[in-house]
């Protein structure tokens, strides 16, 4: 019996096999695809420096990040050795002009968030949640002295920053938040907690939103990386972006001086400003995932042979690989419209709400295909289907679930707000 234990402990030890050598019949995801989505030639409609932009992002992701990302997913860590060479794709700061940012179009900036998710969605997020929400309010709120100090720095990804708007109490809600800021001799104190902080656990910058006890109204403010009384701790077991690292933060009597208190924000209403933004960049988050969804399974099915011929020959296979195809073009044209409305003044909150709403949820239909053509392979990290699959239902929620999104419309299309539960009186029944 001992001498059996022994061999058995032996093998439970073994190492994996390589993915390459355990299935040869198809390529992994660490070796990425070829482009194949772009069916109705996209392409001819972005300017020479949008088509650059693509060129260049797409060559980083696939050389650069590809080959590490399913090992650090499946550890729920962050590659920081890949910071330096997201940060030479030259997007951080998107549309910002000046203080070392690329000053993008509205488009160019949205292509690049959707090449890097079409090969690691974890990565796009920690880009949107440094460039597009914490960049964007300095951007957009901060003061001169404000842009001069922090901008350049986050530009280059020297320092990383965070944006801390949702509440363990507070999420699609988040107007009513409680987070305090108390007004003292020289500056502010906070006071309170947040939760589900994406680049939270090591950002050098936390862009904080909190109750001003005085006027009752939102402001915003720059807190440093150690504060005193600042504390943040990683949120574990998540199943989607296991990459990013989504913080839970508390505050407790922390001191920001005037000058980092954000002049621009002086109610609510002022966050909306950037959120507006960072949801057309989050619309064309699904957009990526889906063609790089895509991509595998029009490569994988080409290779995999079943019965003498490859997958690619089966009529089922072949109508869905056309649906996630015909999702791809509709999602692309929704997305460059919207970016397109956001560059002429012409978009409303309802129009990004209405584009993050119906992309993620052709998304999740794309996905779910894609899987489903995977078979067994499609629940390995691996082969990037699984993976995709996962990051997308986080992606699904944030920046607005797809009902407050699908409200926020509403209220513009029909004039009524129906957000909040009627007031319960006394039954007539």
């Amino acid at each position: 019996m001992g001498e059996l234990l022994d061999n058995m402990s032996s093998k439970l030890g073994l190492p994996a096999l390589d993915v390459s050598l355990a299935f040869p019949q198809a390529t992994p995801a660490s070796v990425f695809p070829p482009p194949a989505s772009d069916y109705y030639q996209f392409d001819d409609l972005l300017n020479p420096e949008e088509k650059a932009v693509r060129r260049k992002v797409r060559e980083v992701m696939e050389k650069e990040i590809a080959p590490i990302m399913s090992k650090y997913w499946e550890k729920a860590e962050f590659p920081f050795q890949a910071i330096p060479k997201l940060s030479s794709l030259g997007v951080a700061g998107g549309t910002i002009k000046g203080y070392g940012c690329p000053g993008l179009s509205c488009l160019g900036s949205a292509i690049a968030a959707a090449e890097v998710a079409r090969v690691d969605a974890s990565c796009s997020t920690f880009i949107l949640v440094h460039s597009s929400l914490a960049m964007l309010t300095i951007g957009l709120c901060g003061s001169e002295d404000q842009k001069q100090k922090y901008l350049p720095s986050l530009a280059q990804l020297e320092t990383v920053g965070c944006w801390a708007l949702t509440e363990p109490d507070y999420g699609s809600d988040a107007s009513s938040l409680r987070t305090t800021a108390t007004r003292v001799d020289g500056g502010w104190v906070l006071d309170g907690q947040k939760r589900w902080i994406g680049n939270s656990t090591f950002a050098d910058i936390l862009i904080v939103f909190a109750r001003n006890t005085s006027t009752n109204q939102i402001n915003g403010f720059i807190v440093k990386k150690g504060a005193p009384g600042l504390s943040v701790t990683k949120i574990e077991n998540k199943i989607g972006l296991r990459i990013v690292q989504n913080g839970d933060i508390l505050l407790n009597k922390v001191f920001v001086p005037d000058e980092d208190k954000l002049s621009g924000v002086t109610c609510f209403q002022d966050t909306s400003k950037v959120l507006a933004v960072s949801r057309v960049m989050v619309a064309w988050q699904p957009i990526g995932i889906s063609m790089g969804v895509y991509d595998m399974c029009h490569r994988y099915l080409r290779e995999r042979k079943q019965f003498g011929a490859p997958l690619a020959a089966f009529q089922i296979n072949q109508e869905k690989l056309v649906r996630m195809l015909g999702n791809i073009q509709a999602m692309l044209l929704v997305g460059w419209r919207l970016c397109k409305l956001y560059e002429s003044g012409k978009m409303t909150p309802g129009h990004a709400s209405l584009g993050k709403a119906w992309n993620s949820q052709k998304a999740r239909e794309t996905v779910s295909l894609g899987r489903e053509l995977l078979g067994g392979n499609g629940i390995l990290a691996d082969f990037l289907v699984a993976k995709a699959f996962c990051d997308l239902e986080p992606i699904f929620s944030y920046e607005g679930t797809y009902d407050i999104n699908c409200l926020v419309t509403g209220r513009e299309i029909t004039g009524i707000a129906s957000f909040k539960p009627a007031i319960l009186g006394k039954s007539r029944l």
